[in-house]
């Protein structure tokens, strides 16, 4: 397979109090058309992930509110999947043009999180997560990603140093990242010691409640130098499913979604996981970003903190994990996340994301994951 990037666009994430849903979306898919080059009325449909507006703000119907917003009479979609749901965006587009139903498509992701008091959005949140299971009984995501860590800390001797090592590094890159919420970098021991929120985790192991809005526009790959000296082409993508409840798992230390997904991406792709120069992983928390790259095969299980301890995630590692800052330091718009970080990708594959660039970047990856693993979603890019 081959589908070609040749758009790209996003707005600041963290806290708009002076713009909307709709303000936010239009700004970044008329930066995407932009960079493009084209003009509206060569879209031909639009997938939009989106988690929860109408909790979060009492708007349902917002793919045609953005179509509309637009001045597109097109088909228009609106993708859910949780924290996936622009990953999951991203891939029905994919599979739009693939069918030949569709030669130009703009994906976008979107949501406004913060006008809500915190425990309201913690409820919103814990859609995704078993309600009859998890929810009623007063589990949050935070406790189900502890539960997490502490198996691993358990089985693998995984630290929380080793933990916090996650957030230093991603609020490092995120520093380097004008669109991200936090520009700031954090010591080990203002991750240790800041507010418990579940144990293990504190507050600054977790990423957080934001607003902000994403967007690419995909086209058939013959027609990407009819637009740009520069495409970026989507050469695999996976998605898998697993149980909602985290209890009913095979093993707490294991999204076996992520690894079925990455399974199906790399075949497609015809890659294998060396191949990989850099990737996008769902760090939610900062054990998911241990997690994942075990999962996707970056290391052996159990070896997730050594890569850390080691610096081979970093900028100048072996394997840069989350260039952009992550969900951790950029914020984590649910909706949004997904197609976020592929326009990262993107931007390091087009040599444009300067102070964050990798050198020789050929190959990038994207993981993303709804709730505690339930669904997850990988796509591989390449030059």
């Amino acid at each position: 397979m081959k589908v070609a990037v040749i758009g790209v666009g996003i707005t600041k994430f963290g806290e708009h109090w002076d713009n909307n849903l709709r303000e936010l979306a239009i700004e970044a898919g008329t930066k995407a058309i932009m960079d493009a080059k084209i003009r509206g009325s060569d879209i031909d449909s639009i997938y939009l992930g989106n988690m929860s507006a109408g909790r979060f703000i009492g708007q349902e119907h917002v793919a045609a509110l953005v179509s509309g917003e637009l001045g597109l009479s097109i088909p228009a979609i609106r993708v859910e999947g949780a924290c996936a749901s622009g990953g999951i965006a991203l891939r029905e587009g994919i599979l739009s043009i693939l069918s030949g139903q569709n030669d130009i498509v703009l994906v976008g992701g979107a949501e406004k999180m913060t006008d809500l008091m915190t425990d309201s959005t913690t409820t919103a949140l814990m859609g995704a997560a078993d309600q009859e299971w998890e929810a009623y009984y007063g589990l949050t995501f935070p406790s189900l990603y502890a539960m997490i860590a502490r198996r691993h800390m358990f089985e693998f001797g995984t630290t929380r140093e080793q933990m916090a090592k996650v957030a230093v590094k991603n609020h490092h890159n995120g520093s380097l990242n004008p669109a991200a919420q936090f520009n700031k970098e954090i010591t080990i021991d203002e991750v240790l010691n800041s507010t418990m929120v579940a144990d293990p985790l504190t507050l600054l192991d977790c990423s957080p409640i934001t607003d902000g809005a994403a967007a690419l526009i995909l086209c058939k790959a013959e027609l990407a130098k009819k637009y740009t000296d520069n495409p970026v082409y989507i050469i695999g993508s996976g998605q898998a499913s697993d149980t909602l409840a985290l209890h009913d798992r095979r093993s707490l230390t294991t999204l076996d979604a992520t690894v079925k997904a990455a399974q199906v991406a790399y075949k497609q792709a015809g890659i294998t996981v060396n191949d990989v120069d850099m990737a996008e992983v769902h760090d939610c928390f900062t054990i998911a970003e241990i997690v994942a790259t075990e999962d996707l095969g970056f290391c052996k299980k159990g070896e997730g903190g050594k890569l850390l301890d080691e610096g081979a995630t970093e900028l100048n590692g072996r394997i840069p994990i989350n260039t952009s800052g992550g969900l951790k330091a950029v914020g984590h718009p649910v909706g949004a996340t997904g197609v976020k970080q592929a326009i990262e990708i993107v931007l390091q594959l087009r040599g444009e994301a300067e102070k964050r660039q990798i050198k020789d970047a050929n190959i990038g990856l994207t993981h993303n994951v709804g709730g505690s693993g339930a669904t997850a979603v990988v796509h591989v890019f390449s030059r």
